[in-house]
């Protein structure tokens, strides 16, 4: 790899740049608990129903990541207010700021996301000026983290895709696809169970791969 081709650092956010906290209180707290109270059940109860229906849909699909679609599925109200409610749970990894900046100061960076602009809006909120660009695959192209969403991404920047890195926890979306492309992909495996050179255990380690 020669940096000297690279124009650009694309991120994924959840997973890599913020911990699940936030997500997690918003599907299986805030909506669950919204739902017991319309119909009267326990919190537990509610979690139950509400978690089998998320699996009817499975993470293969849009409507799992649209939080709108759930609140209107469910019958709930708006998830504007509910989202502004937990954004005390956003928690950034220990990393994330030192690894922007100094990367920033090498690199353009941009968010490649398959999270919601209503979620990006709030996980994204103390460090988006680190970013020139924020893509949101489901709100900006109404699909996942496809290979027509990276190539588009990419036409956008007006990059070819071997000047791009890109970072993620999901192996399926942040790794094998865009590297089908031809970007440079690297795995975030924070648990480290797939070793190897495309993996990452931590931002820290992608970033010495980089630069050291």
């Amino acid at each position: 790899m020669s940096l000297n081709d690279i124009k650009i650092i694309s991120f994924d956010v959840e997973g890599t740049l913020v911990t699940p906290d936030f997500s997690y209180a918003v599907w299986f707290e805030a909506i669950p608990k919204l739902y017991g109270q319309k119909h009267g059940i326990s919190c537990e109860k509610a979690r139950q129903i509400v978690k089998a229906e998320y699996e009817k849909v499975g993470d293969q699909r849009l409507e799992w990541y649209d939080v709108g679609y759930w609140f209107n599925y469910f019958g709930i109200s708006s998830p504007a207010p509910i989202l502004k409610g937990y954004e005390n749970k956003v928690c950034y990894y220990p990393e994330v700021f030192d690894i922007l900046k100094v990367l920033g100061q090498k690199f353009k960076l941009v968010v490649a996301s398959g999270s919601s602009r209503e979620f990006l809006r709030h996980l994204l909120k103390d460090v988006e000026t680190y970013f020139t660009k924020v893509f949101s695959s489901i709100s900006d192209y109404q699909q996942l983290k496809t290979k027509d969403f990276y190539l588009r991404m990419c036409q956008d920047l007006g990059v070819s895709p071997h000047q791009i890195i890109h970072v993620g926890d999901n192996r399926q979306f942040d790794f094998d696809i865009p590297q089908q492309l031809g970007i440079l992909a690297f795995h975030l495996d924070r648990n480290g169970q797939t070793p190897g050179t495309e993996s990452v255990n931590s931002l820290k380690q992608f970033q010495s791969r980089l630069l050291d």
